[in-house]
């Protein structure tokens, strides 16, 4: 669907993409530069979406085009600013990536080279680019997404992560995007690209953070393929600022006999837009997810789940939670596809949110399609108030109004905080919602 709005930036990264490709010396006629190209003419057919596309009638991103940003900004970031932003006791391949950009300097890659292969995607293109010939922009929709097609054509950052068959990488990889907006509006485009083989095992968790007090807008696209009996846990972490836009795209195609675990927490930003994409591609193959989410002020939160059963005999099973107040707004927007001959499909999906402001509001809509008759599906959603009766039975005990609101709320959040299975961000998220359910 193509629109006119902002034409000014839809321009602005038109002319940006031409003159990057008049840095590439040569790489245009690579396999991964048409394909580059494509999603460029993609997106100016495209434009960015209005809240007249079905997919974005509940996320308007008009505040986000009107505003400019700058998408090369390079800052001096070391050490020292880092260690404010640690999370305690955290062990393993740490990746840092400032304003978008992968910092081999500052991260810390400590699995071997025997479990685990890490590239920038400058080095990719170069040094294997039959990986991502083979992978790359396969699985994103590029064709009709306008910020999956900017993020495609723009795919200069990031990095490929190659995990070869039989392998299972002790250590989990955290890749960790630091925005520093601290003084100017700044934009990145990270594009990274995982590749799990066959019968491999392998944690990955994603984490971003905003610094300063301009406008900053992250647009991601994480292409995650398992393979036949791999195992993939995966881990989405957002505490971002009020003047914060974060596009994220998550696709993921799962082999048979695969198995796919995934966590979304968002904890801060002003506007946040999580598409969470899953194919089971292959027969027994099962699919865990897990949302959270907890919107105050002004704040946007748009989860966009998508599970398609393409092959029978697979399972997936997916909740997500929300607790929403002041100001905020909510949506969820789940779907299940079962394909014709995905015959004995198991798919559950459950949405439940917790509205503690009369001014917010949480949009819901749970969607199946099912072109099969063998099948298990059942999909819910709720939205209410903390339960009366259980506050009221504990402020009879003596516990003060505000202290048992919170406690209810955090049992509410219990079994998916329960789901993150890497210790030291399982305790550091929750002291991030502690604090967050206490103001």
């Amino acid at each position: 669907m193509s629109n006119t709005l902002n034409n000014d930036l839809k321009e602005q990264l038109v002319a940006n993409f031409q003159a990057t490709e008049g840095r590439l010396n040569g790489e245009t006629k690579s396999a991964v530069h048409q394909t580059r190209r494509a999603a460029m003419q993609n997106f100016e057919t495209l434009g960015f979406p209005t809240i007249k596309h079905e997919e974005w009638k509940y996320s308007n991103v008009s505040n986000l085009v009107k505003q400019a940003f700058d998408f090369n900004v390079k800052t001096e970031f070391g050490e020292n600013e880092l260690a404010t932003l640690s999370i305690p006791n955290l062990e393993g391949n740490v990746l840092y990536f400032i304003n978008g950009i992968y910092n081999a300097e500052l991260s810390n890659i400590v699995s071997p080279e025997s479990q685990l292969q890490i590239l920038n995607f400058g080095q990719a293109v170069k040094e294997n680019p039959t990986l991502l010939e083979t992978y790359f922009a396969q699985y994103a929709n590029y064709q009709n997404e306008a910020f999956t097609a900017l993020n495609t054509a723009f795919a200069h950052d990031g990095v490929v992560i190659n995990v070869p068959a039989g392998k299972v990488v002790e250590q989990p990889i955290i890749l960790r995007f630091i925005t520093d907006a601290r003084s100017i509006n700044v934009a990145s485009q990270p594009r990274n690209l995982v590749v799990v083989g066959k019968n491999a095992e392998v944690k990955i968790a994603e984490a971003f953070r905003t610094l300063g007090e301009n406008g900053a807008f992250t647009n991601t696209v994480t292409e995650i393929v398992v393979e036949e009996n791999a195992n993939v846990q995966y881990y989405k972490v957002q505490n971002d600022t009020e003047k914060s836009y974060h596009v994220g795209t998550t696709q993921v195609c799962q082999k048979q006999n695969s198995h796919f675990y995934a966590v979304t927490v968002t904890i801060n930003g002003g506007f946040v837009r999580n598409n969470l994409n899953i194919v089971l591609d292959g027969q027994n193959c099962e699919a865990f997810m897990y949302g959270l989410y907890f919107p105050n002020g002004k704040q946007h939160v748009d989860n966009h789940t998508l599970v398609d059963h393409a092959q029978p005999n697979s399972y997936s099973n997916e909740l997500y939670k929300g607790i929403l107040k002041d100001k905020s707004t909510g949506v969820f927007n789940g779907k299940i596809f079962v394909r014709d001959g995905a015959s004995k499909t198991n798919a559950y999906q459950s949405c439940r949110n917790v509205v503690l402001s009369d001014e917010a509001i949480m949009n819901t809509k749970p969607q199946l399609e099912i072109f099969n008759d063998d099948v298990k599906c059942s999909h819910g959603t709720t939205t209410g108030k903390l339960n009366d009766e259980a506050l009221f039975y504990m402020r009879s005990r003596g516990i003060p109004k505000a202290e048992a609101q919170t406690l209810l709320m955090y049992a509410f959040c219990e079994d998916v905080i329960s789901q993150i299975k890497i210790g030291a961000i399982k305790e550091y998220l929750e002291g991030l919602i502690a604090e967050k359910l206490a103001q």
